[in-house]
Parts: structure tokens; sequence; C-alpha cells
């Protein structure tokens, strides 16, 4: 039963892979519509890029994205693109090596960047010493 389970999980995270790569391909394939390549593309980059929007170490929220969004951003994308559009990219992303997402880098490191701006701005005025 543990074994069964633990192949079926291999096999869902190789398909899993395979359609983020799929994606990636898709964001460029002038044949899929223009709200599936925006999608496609924020998904890709997103599961492509080297760092997490919660890092893996932060206890169970650091695992929702590996375990949530990207399985279902790439789910909701993946039903944007047209069926034979989507087997011939799922054809050709067998053939290519994963790329990396500098713009997912981008994108999340932007993200963090603007959240402690954010909180320091906030936090500043209660922490300063009173001048006067």
């Amino acid at each position: 039963m543990v074994t069964r389970r633990r192949e079926q999980l291999k096999v869902w995270a190789r398909t899993l892979k395979r359609d983020v790569m799929v994606l990636w391909l898709a964001a460029r394939e002038p044949h899929v519509p223009w709200a599936a390549k925006l999608l496609a593309g924020a998904v890709a980059a997103y599961a492509l890029s080297p760092i997490d929007l919660v890092p893996d170490f932060i206890p169970v929220l650091g695992y929702l994205d590996d375990l949530l969004i990207v399985p279902l951003g790439v789910w909701a994308a993946v039903k944007l693109i047209p069926a034979p559009v989507l087997a011939e990219l799922r054809r050709q992303a067998e053939q290519h090596q994963r790329p990396r997402s500098v713009a997912g880098l981008a994108i999340v490191a932007s993200i963090w960047l603007a959240a402690a701006v954010l909180t320091i701005a906030v936090a500043w005025p209660m922490i300063r010493p009173e001048s006067g």
C-alpha cells in the first residue's frame, strides 16, 4: 500500500514538473490565447524561480506553495490551453531541460523587498527615540 502510494506521488511529481515546462513553452506559443499565456507565464516564472514567496524553513506555510499554489496554478493554466496545442507542448516539454526563471526571482525578490520596506516604514515611528 505504501509503495503503491509512493509510486503514485512520484508519477504526480513528474507530471507536475513536465506541466511547468509546458507552461513555460505555452507562454511563448502563438497559438495559446493571451489569458492562458499570461497565467502560464506567471505560474511558470514562480515555479521555476530559485526562491519561494514563503521560504520552506517556515513551518507548514513554507511548503504551502509547493503543495497547493503551484499545482493549482498549473491546473488552471493547463485548462485554458486548447487540447491540440497542449498535446504538442507536452511532447516538446519532454525534450527540454528545466530552465531557471530570472523573472520569477525578480518578482519574488521585489515582493520581499517591498514587505521589508513597508515593515520598516510602519515600525520606525514606534521604535525611534523621542527627539527633543
